[in-house]
């Protein structure tokens, strides 16, 4: 739903976040001033009333805006976990193909030097606008092609064919997850639930009677601290885009240790 925050930085969002709010919380707090609350004030008890119900109202609310957090920070350190493990294959796989006679292994190896640095260089980055980049499956289709035509020669051979394959395919379901994360996000109608429930425990604020200096800080904090939870949840929402955000260092890590000093060996680009 707030697709745009991920076009700037997360410090200018969540100050955004935090003023729009605030100008909200404190601009209807002056109207509701002078037009409604000396009418809503005319029972001696209303004060008590909507304490009362604004208890009620903040816990349920406050649990849902937990429940939010919480799920969108999971969410967030799973694809931590899952890119971590797809990084990981990658170099298992890399390893593996180099058990292979040449010129099969070198050309995998080949293959899979070039399919990481292109995640990393232009898949990752479209990633960060929500775009999943076709190239690279034409690399791993390629790939698969040629390691299943290898017929084994020998016991040895059977066993590393067995076990590049087994990983070939751990590699494509992690990656699967990984893309199907890319565009999964919070639901824009539970956003809306989230922004009534944010208007209505504002307004219940406007609804107590108290010197106004008094009123204007206790809306002014509580409109700040709502938007900043908000933006804080829509931030973590998409695990692949904006500042909060899971980062391609995994693969650039296998890249650099295990696959740059055969690409220079070999006197390739990457």
């Amino acid at each position: 739903m707030f697709f745009w925050i991920y076009d700037y930085p997360d410090w200018l969002m969540a100050l955004v976040f935090m003023f729009a709010f605030t100008a909200f919380g404190v601009g209807g707090l002056l109207l509701f001033r002078l037009t409604a609350l000396d009418w809503l004030h005319r029972d001696s008890r209303a004060n008590d009333m909507v304490g009362f119900a604004m208890s009620s109202f903040a816990m349920l609310y406050g649990i849902l805006l937990g429940l939010m957090a919480v799920d969108a920070s999971q969410n967030l350190s799973d694809m931590m976990t899952i890119v971590d493990r797809e990084a990981a294959s990658v170099g298992a796989l890399y390893r593996d193909v180099g058990g292979y006679p040449a010129p099969l292994g070198g050309e995998l190896k080949g293959i899979l030097r070039v399919y990481t640095r292109d995640i990393i260089d232009n898949a990752w980055p479209m990633q960060r606008e929500g775009i999943t980049q076709q190239r690279t499956t034409v690399e791993l289709d390629t790939f698969f092609k040629r390691i299943q035509t290898f017929k084994p020669a020998d016991a040895g051979e059977t066993v590393i064919h067995q076990e590049a394959l087994r990983q070939a395919n751990n590699l494509l379901e992690l990656r699967r997850l990984r893309l199907a994360s890319v565009n999964t996000g919070i639901q824009g109608l539970l956003w809306a639930v989230v922004l009534f429930g944010a208007a209505i425990n504002i307004g219940l604020v406007w609804m107590l009677r108290m010197s106004r200096h008094v009123h204007v800080v206790l809306v002014g904090l509580l409109a700040a601290f709502i938007g900043v939870v908000i933006f804080l949840i829509a931030a973590m929402d998409y695990p692949f885009r904006g500042d909060i955000s899971v980062s391609s260092d995994a693969f650039e890590e296998v890249y650099q240790s295990m696959m740059a000093p055969d690409a220079k060996a070999a006197g390739t680009k990457f």
